[in-house]
């Protein structure tokens, strides 16, 4: 766990954060807080678990959100910069845009998908 101050309006606050996937010892391990169950999300056509192919580069999301549209589709051509969705996070509209130039070798998601942090939402080769 890293300890960090964090002010927000001239308050400040002492958080903690936890790395996800390291170990925690047991002597300072603290039970689990059950989140609320949640409807399963709409799975697109490609699994979004599946694993990239060979030679290309994964787009991710960078927060979870809801995919409000997909600007290309597999076997379009891209550009460095060019938009390839538009994720919905906390009220506000966050362009994703292509990491380098190529062709679109697989569109995980639709308009309208939950996505959390990490899920492959296109993939460039």
């Amino acid at each position: 766990m890293k300890k960090y101050k964090i002010t927000v309006n001239g308050n400040t606050y002492e958080v903690e954060v936890e790395e996800v996937g390291t170990t925690v010892p047991a002597a300072s391990a603290t039970p689990p807080v059950s989140a609320p169950s949640a409807a399963p999300k709409p799975v697109a056509a490609t699994s979004t678990t599946a694993p990239p192919l060979a030679g290309t580069v994964s787009v991710t999301a960078p927060m979870p959100g809801n995919i409000i549209s997909v600007n290309v589709n597999v076997g379009d051509t891209v550009a460095a910069g060019d938009v390839l969705c538009v994720l919905e996070a906390m009220k506000m509209e966050n362009e994703i845009v292509a990491p380098t130039a190529g062709t679109i070798a697989s569109v995980n998601v639709f308009a309208g998908s939950a996505v959390n942090s990490g899920d492959i939402l296109v993939s460039i080769g």
